[in-house]
């Protein structure tokens, strides 16, 4: 601060010289900022355009997959892998390829696009998805233990039912009646207002069961409920 006692001559020497000694560290910060500023904003320019046309190629990926176009869908899902990769429409690419392998019967293909979603992002809600539709082509496959390996541990989400419910199919081919009854009746646990499985289906899959202790509990308990008549929920 410049003393008030001083003469006005001496006033401004003493500005000259504090910005002599500090002139370069504010211009210095100044041209950061810009810099800063504008980096900035080309990149955040760079990803929305960048996002835009991943969008537009993503959609002429699913008008190919609806066509059954396969060649011509490998071609555009590749352009998104390799061009788009950190955009969700990559993710959603390997989703659409999938069903277009499943629906050609090249199950094997369908799963190795579903595991390359998993390996390539955090459990969000598209690889939640993709865990849901591995672990059902893995039990097509008849690997029932994999698709326990695959799913165990994910009861506290948003598909910890039909997660429950297809570990209960994997436990029936294993055998494990009491581990399926187990994991039906968590599905079962589902909110009946906002149902994500099938829980008319999943009870018929329990009394479906060999009798043991534990089945015959869960048919009891069940007894008395109304069965509800859920429109076929999509798996």
């Amino acid at each position: 601060m410049v003393d008030e006692l001083l003469t006005e001559k001496e006033q401004i020497e003493a500005i000259r010289g504090w910005w002599r000694e500090n002139g370069g560290y504010i211009i210095g910060g100044v041209v950061i900022g810009v810099a800063l500023l504008l980096g900035w904003n080309y990149w955040k320019n760079q990803r929305d355009e960048s996002a835009l046309q991943a969008s537009t190629i993503y959609e002429s990926l699913a008008k190919e997959v609806a066509r059954g176009d396969s060649e011509a869908a490998r071609t555009t899902a590749a352009n998104l892998y390799e061009n788009y990769g950190s955009t969700v429409y990559a993710d959603q690419a390997r989703l659409a390829m999938a069903k277009l392998y499943m629906d050609q019967g090249r199950d094997q293909d369908a799963a190795d696009e579903l595991s390359a979603v998993l390996a390539e992002g955090e459990d969000g809600e598209t690889q939640m998805l993709a865990r849901l539709r591995l672990a059902k082509i893995l039990l097509y496959q008849d690997k029932p233990q994999e698709v326990i390996d695959l799913l165990q541990g994910y009861r506290d989400t948003a598909f910890a039912a039909r997660y429950s419910e297809t570990l209960g199919d994997a436990y029936v081919v294993l055998g494990r009646t009491e581990d399926a009854v187990e994991a039906y009746t968590a599905a079962l646990a589902d909110d009946p207002n906002a149902p994500t499985v099938n829980r008319t289906l999943i009870q018929m899959k329990i009394n479906d069961l060999p009798v043991t202790p534990v089945a015959a509990a869960a048919n009891g308990g069940a007894a008395s409920e109304q069965p509800i008549a859920d429109d076929e929920v999509e798996q």
